[in-house]
């Protein structure tokens, strides 16, 4: 009987140091909040006065590096993932990289979230991920900072102080589309507003900076709403269909698809409006030729290297150190009349490529030969 309580007593013991050496590994898996400045203070710029700074625990490399994306079916995703690939075959990059994998999911949220636990699970160092849904991701979070995987949301990011955020200000977009609407359009007027993808934070944000500013200029705005997916093909359509539905149109603010936006006014023979849009190479192309026509533009964006920024964090957080918990990055901007040809936009290349995809603080800038020559599959 001895022998038998004693035998328990053991197995609680054992539980109790492996449960004990469990909750050590967590504690030690969070990152210490520190003062700033971040290690790259020119790259890494917080996102506001009272954005933490933390500090990982150092890991010694190389590094397994995973890309976790959604939606695919657009130019500003192909381009996304083609441009991680081209950072992660930099040599400098490179050398500090065991394995770097990259998986897209399309719209399928639980998809996206068990291809980040899978990444968990096989013992991956970082996971960049461009979220589908701001708030769903609550688990997988929780076990990524338990297991001590860092993190990084970029673009559509996570609503979560315990993930990395690397963004543009995508409300802010918002507002200067529409602030451009509010002064070509002193009247006001009838406006189509062509969305992203549904649930993403992007759409929400950028619609939301829209609508508060047109509400706020005190004219009266009448706003029709479509979706475009940031695609050119979907949006061609969706702008066609409302053309002909509730058209004329006044003005015309897009997030993305602009070049399919602007191709449709075009063959429905719809006058050129002043129009709030993206950074695409064939959109500004068509505000730069058509300018004196009525397509007033202002193009605004941040290019798909954004995903070599949280790349790059993700790196930086497994070397110990220091980072922004929200890193904003800079808007790529030009309006009529500054489009210049050879620097705003390139006659010669792809309608999809985006334009302003660099960031020289960083030390991020790609040709589109570099990017163009990678593929947008899984690898």
């Amino acid at each position: 009987m001895l022998k038998v309580k004693e035998a328990k007593l053991a197995r609680i013991a054992a539980f109790s140091v492996s449960a004990l050496a469990l909750l050590c590994g967590a504690a030690s898996a969070e990152p210490k909040v520190v003062s700033g400045p971040a290690a790259e203070p020119g790259c890494m710029v917080p996102w506001a006065a009272d954005t933490q700074f933390l500090q990982y625990s150092k890991k010694d490399g190389p590094y397994r590096i995973a890309l976790a994306n959604g939606y695919i079916a657009n130019t500003w995703r192909i381009q996304m993932v083609q441009t991680a690939k081209a950072y992660a075959a930099q040599p400098d990059v490179a050398a500090k990289l065991k394995e770097f994998k990259v998986v897209s999911t399309g719209e399928d949220v639980p998809a996206q979230i068990s291809a980040i636990n899978n990444f968990i699970d096989a013992g991956y160092d970082a996971i960049v991920v461009n979220a589908q849904n701001p708030t769903a991701f609550g688990p997988v979070i929780k076990r990524a900072k338990e297991a001590g995987v860092v993190l990084v949301a970029f673009d559509n990011i996570l609503d979560t102080k315990d993930a990395i955020n690397v963004n543009v200000d995508q409300k802010g977009l918002g507002v200067l589309w529409a602030d451009w609407l509010v002064k070509h359009l002193p009247n006001g007027g009838k406006v189509l507003e062509v969305r992203g993808v549904a649930g993403t934070s992007v759409d929400t944000d950028r619609h939301n900076g829209i609508h508060e500013t047109l509400d706020a200029s005190g004219k009266k705005f009448t706003v029709t709403e479509v979706v475009g997916k940031w695609d050119d093909g979907v949006a061609q359509k969706a702008t066609a269909d409302a053309i002909a539905t509730n058209g004329p149109f006044d003005g015309i603010t897009a997030q993305g698809g602009d070049t399919g936006v602007v191709q449709a006014m075009i063959d429905a023979k719809h006058p050129f409006v002043p129009f709030g849009g993206e950074t695409e190479n064939g959109f500004r192309k068509f505000c730069a030729a058509h300018a004196a026509d009525g397509l007033k533009c202002s193009s605004a964006g941040t290019g798909p290297a954004q995903v070599a920024v949280a790349i790059k964090t993700a790196i930086a957080a497994l070397e110990g150190q220091v980072v922004p918990q929200a890193v904003k990055l800079p808007t790529a901007v030009v309006s009529d009349p500054d489009f210049k040809e050879g620097e705003d936009y390139y006659p010669t290349q792809s309608d999809n490529f985006f334009v302003g995809n660099s960031f020289p603080t960083c030390g991020i800038n790609f040709s589109a030969q570099e990017i163009m020559g990678q593929s947008k599959e899984n690898q």
